[in-house]
């Protein structure tokens, strides 16, 4: 998996249009058929999550991330040293799967994504992290998995930090 945490002041995601990525408006199944509505959902401050998922990624890579990502010390205390956790701020996050996280860009100008896991996969896998971080305790608002979305943020700081469990032996 592949996690890009960015600190916020403020996040939020929207969906304007019925425009699935991959899929036919027109033949939504029930189940995803709320994936087809405009949508919004916003955070204060906290963290805004990019989340990539590939086909290897499993449970032990979801309680790792969400486990590190709860406890990441990335909050500034009274001295302005990063010393204090999202719990720690009452802080709150935005969650959006980015399988372009997966992009090979070393042949051709246009991206390949073939390192990307497959989309039933990586809903799983995604829903399964979110779940995860709300263990933890967090409040979680997610995108809408295979949306065009917008999405606005203040990045906090800036604070920008990648996590890839591949680098780390995951």
């Amino acid at each position: 998996m592949k996690v890009i945490l960015q600190r916020v002041s403020r996040a939020s995601v929207d969906i304007k249009s019925a425009e699935i990525q991959g899929i036919d408006a027109h033949n939504v199944d029930a189940e995803d058929l709320h994936d087809t509505q405009p949508y919004h959902a916003a955070i204060g401050a906290g963290c805004m999550l990019l989340v990539g998922v590939a086909d290897g990624d499993g449970e032990r890579e979801v309680e790792w991330l969400a486990h590190k990502i709860s406890h990441l010390r990335v909050f500034e205390d009274s001295q302005g040293k990063m010393n204090r956790s999202i719990h720690d701020v009452g802080g709150q996050v935005l969650s959006i799967s980015q399988f372009t996280l997966f992009a090979d860009v070393k042949r051709g100008n246009r991206p390949s994504f073939v390192t990307a896991g497959k989309p039933e996969h990586a809903k799983t896998v995604w829903l399964a992290f979110n779940e995860a971080l709300r263990a933890e305790g967090l409040t979680v608002q997610e995108g809408r998995f295979g949306a065009h979305m917008q999405i606005a943020l203040v990045n906090d700081g800036p604070v920008t930090i990648v996590f890839d469990t591949e680098e780390i032996g995951l």
